[in-house]
């Protein structure tokens, strides 16, 4: 991995802020679990931030709020200038806005490695155009020529980076990726992180939020976050060379699960 936290040149890459959360709570039983609890965070066009913290401290439930699959209980949660507690069509704002990468691949068994990609652009491009872009983006994550292969003939690694094309496929601005190598071998978390650098040079405007409990990924962000019983109690530390840092996990990591359960959202 690059000792060069994101990768690419800094130098064009937007200066506006693409998210702005202010007083952000979320809780869930009427009020007896308290996700979030006037979370703050300003995300900057073009950054890549490593969220950290311990299992139950409101990582995915931010995530969540931040792809528009919940509404906070209050504050405002805006991504490019759109608060998403208003919007009139969250399925709109995920399908062109936001990718999504989970630590569980999600692909369809039945369908081939291009055609879980081109899923993803139906109502937005012809069937031809779908082809062509699902052939790119496998190139662009090094799995040129095992486009018909299906999930279960696919690697970890591969299955992983096969989810991060899909997530690309109608060009977000916002990519969300909650723990998406947290059940990757060293040598496919290295090649994923690699592929984030790669890409965010590519587009300099890409925003990346990744949560993670691993320091050789938070290492390659340009910031780390830490959360702590639903507050972001660090929002600006920059992240150090992964030369400096071990395959210890971050303090506080459990075990990752992809899932947002009952147990992880106090």
């Amino acid at each position: 991995m690059s000792d060069v936290p994101g990768g690419g040149s800094r130098g064009d890459r937007p200066t506006t802020d693409a998210v702005v959360l202010r007083q952000v709570y979320k809780h869930f039983d009427q009020g007896l679990i308290r996700a979030l609890h006037g979370a703050e965070l300003t995300v900057r066009g073009g950054e890549w931030v490593a969220v950290t913290g311990p299992s139950g401290c409101g990582k995915s439930t931010l995530m969540h709020l931040l792809a528009g699959l919940d509404q906070p209980t209050s504050g405002s949660v805006v991504v490019f200038g759109q608060d998403l507690g208003t919007m009139r069509d969250p399925a709109r704002y995920r399908r062109t806005e936001v990718g999504l990468v989970f630590q569980l691949h999600n692909l369809l068994p039945q369908l081939t490695a291009a055609q879980n990609i081109e899923i993803a652009m139906f109502g937005r491009r012809g069937r031809a155009a779908r082809r062509r872009r699902a052939l790119q983006l496998l190139a662009d994550v090094d799995l040129a020529g095992r486009e018909d292969r299906p999930p279960t003939r696919l690697s970890g690694g591969e299955r992983q980076r096969v989810a991060i094309a899909r997530a690309l496929a109608n060009e977000p601005r916002l990519l969300l990726a909650d723990e998406p190598t947290g059940n990757l071998d060293s040598g496919s978390v290295e090649r994923v992180v690699e592929l984030i650098q790669r890409l965010r040079a590519n587009r300099p405007e890409l925003t990346v939020i990744m949560v993670t409990h691993d320091h050789r990924v938070a290492a390659a962000a340009d910031r780390i976050v830490q959360m702590s019983d639903g507050q972001i109690i660090s929002p600006g530390t920059r992240a150090r060379p992964a030369a400096e840092l071990t395959d210890t996990p971050l303090p506080g990591a459990g075990p990752a699960r992809a899932d947002l359960t009952r147990a992880e959202r106090s």
